[in-house]
């Protein structure tokens, strides 16, 4: 990925192989500090365990049809509310827990709303839009939701720029960050390029990836035109100006972090640019 990153033109001032202040930043180095962050939600009783696997819960008759999002949990192995149970909240670490998933419970009927600064206000209820959702996954990996939290907050990100696709998670996200005491950043969520069906592209879907492109013999310079075309044709939104400048640079203000995260490898690369 820092390689694509680098053939297309964009910098960065850190990451896992320029290191910095906040480090590391590789998410394999950073089981400590997502354990951290489990306990403490699971000391304050918003954590429970689950056996569900994802056909369990893709079967289920109350999850959403949503090709953008996860499914929503119908709540089969949520317990009911104010139980406590002394055996979950005094195990030290997950792994001696292995073949559950930990599930983060959501405020049911509570109203999250945040403003994104290029989609504008939003709103998504909890237990309706989205349900309970996994923090810690049964093969003793944090999940994307915590993993994203913490780091974000221990790297001291201002503003988070990803994918439309995304935009719900957000709400969870906030959730976590509320839980944990930490301050949430503001996001921009970018229209998403999609293909010729309206899907977008993703590895499932056969999406050609950059490599690929690469590969084919693309230049970067085709790569950043061809985004340019969609937005012309009108396939992405045309986004905030200063996003991405014509040589291929994120642009932001000074001061400002930028944050692009992949569970797979690094942690957290900071774009930083004037």
């Amino acid at each position: 990925m820092l390689d694509d990153l680098r053939w297309l033109g964009i910098e960065w001032v850190e990451g896992p192989d320029r290191g910095g202040p906040v480090g590391p930043y590789t998410q394999s180095e950073r089981r400590r500090h997502y354990l951290e962050a489990w306990r403490k939600l699971l000391d304050r009783g918003l954590l429970y365990p689950c056996t569900c696997s994802r056909k369990d819960v893709a079967q289920s008759a109350g999850a959403p049809n949503d090709l953008d999002d996860e499914p929503r949990y119908p709540g089969k192995c949520r317990p009911a509310s104010g139980v406590t149970q002394l055996r979950v909240r005094e195990t030290a670490d997950p792994a001696v827990t292995t073949g559950v998933n930990w599930r983060f419970r959501v405020p049911d009927g509570e109203e999250i709303r945040f403003t994104d600064l290029h989609l504008g206000p939003q709103s998504f209820i909890a237990g309706r839009d989205f349900g309970d959702f996994i923090v810690w996954r049964r093969d003793d990996v944090p999940a994307y939701q915590l993993a994203v939290v913490v780091d974000d907050a221990a790297m001291q990100i201002t503003e988070v720029v990803r994918g439309a696709d995304l935009l719900k998670s957000t709400a969870r996200q906030i959730l976590l960050f509320r839980a944990l005491d930490l301050a949430a950043p503001n996001y921009y969520h970018c229209d998403l390029v999609r293909d010729a069906g309206g899907l977008r592209l993703a590895k499932r879907h056969d999406a050609s990836s950059i490599r690929k492109l690469r590969d084919l013999g693309w230049t970067p310079e085709q790569v950043r035109e061809g985004g340019k075309a969609g937005r012309r044709e009108g396939k992405i939104g045309s986004g905030d100006p200063r996003r991405l400048c014509g040589d291929g640079r994120l642009a932001r203000p000074r001061g400002e972090h930028h944050h692009g995260t992949n569970l797979q490898s690094p942690a957290c690369t900071i774009f930083s640019f004037a």
